[in-house]
Formats: structure tokens, C-alpha cells, sequence
């Protein structure tokens, strides 16, 4: 039996759980030609951002320095988070860089060819079960929704 749709606020909040517990995303670029690509990289949520770092020679990385635009999948197949967003390279704060390493269990900042991305999400979606797709959009245009 399907368990009934959650709430905004608390889907919003199981998230942002999911944002401090979960190590790992699915990180979707493309190529300037539209090329896709598809990796698993480590992330840290912080102040509304994604942070996530690989090597300048991996496809993610050249292409999210030709082509911002990415998304990045968080979760199971019947609890999924939905990440649309742009990326810019950035330098992580300290407090930041230490955090990644920590949650991450690598740290990339002695590395001279591993940058950090900032991803900034323009929406959100979240969903369980067929019966949360009507409201699976939490954030939209940058801005959330509840």
C-alpha cells in the first residue's frame, strides 16, 4: 500500500535531510555539441548551493566549464530529489573545503588539477510515489515554494 503524499514543508525537509546524509549525486552534463555525460560525484549542500569537485581532465568538469547548465539526481528510484542548476567554478571557504573532506572522505584542495564547482539550483523536485508528481516541484526559477 502507497504510503499517502507527504506535505510540501515536510517533503522539503526530508531534502534537506537528505542533503546533509547523502554523500553522493548523479551529476548530468553535455558537451558544447550536446554530448551527455553521466558521473557520480560527491557533493556538500551549503548556503542554498551544491559544491561538488573532480579533476580538470573528466568530462563533467570540461564540460561544465563550457556549458553550465547541469543536473543532478540524489536518492533512490522511489524517493528521488531532481536537480536542474548552473555551475560556476569557485573557491570553496575553509569552513566549506573542511566539510567536503569530511563528508566526502576526499579531500581535493591539495590537488592542483581538482576545482570545486558551485552548482546553483534554479528547481527542485522531489518525489516518492506516483501520487507525489503533481507536487513535485519545490523550488522553481531560484526561487522555493514553500
Amino acid at each position: 500500500m502507497t504510503a499517502p503524499p507527504r506535505p510540501l514543508p515536510e517533503r522539503k525537509q526530508d531534502m534537506l535531510r537528505r542533503f546533509a546524509e547523502d554523500v553522493d549525486a548523479w551529476v548530468s552534463t553535455a558537451s558544447l555539441d550536446g554530448t551527455p555525460y553521466l558521473m557520480p560525484l560527491s557533493f556538500l549542500w551549503t548556503a542554498d548551493t551544491l559544491l561538488l569537485s573532480t579533476t580538470v581532465t573528466n568530462p563533467t568538469a570540461r564540460n561544465l566549464q563550457a556549458n553550465p547548465l547541469v543536473q543532478l539526481t540524489i536518492g533512490e528510484f522511489r524517493d528521488v530529489i531532481h536537480i536542474t542548476g548552473t555551475a560556476a567554478v569557485t573557491e570553496a571557504t575553509d569552513a566549506e573545503g573542511e566539510s567536503f573532506a569530511t563528508k566526502a572522505g576526499f579531500d581535493p584542495r591539495p590537488l592542483a588539477n581538482y576545482p570545486f564547482f558551485r552548482i546553483t539550483p534554479t528547481k527542485i523536485q522531489a518525489w516518492r510515489e506516483a501520487n507525489e508528481l503533481k507536487d513535485r516541484v519545490l523550488m522553481n526559477d531560484g526561487v522555493w515554494l514553500v
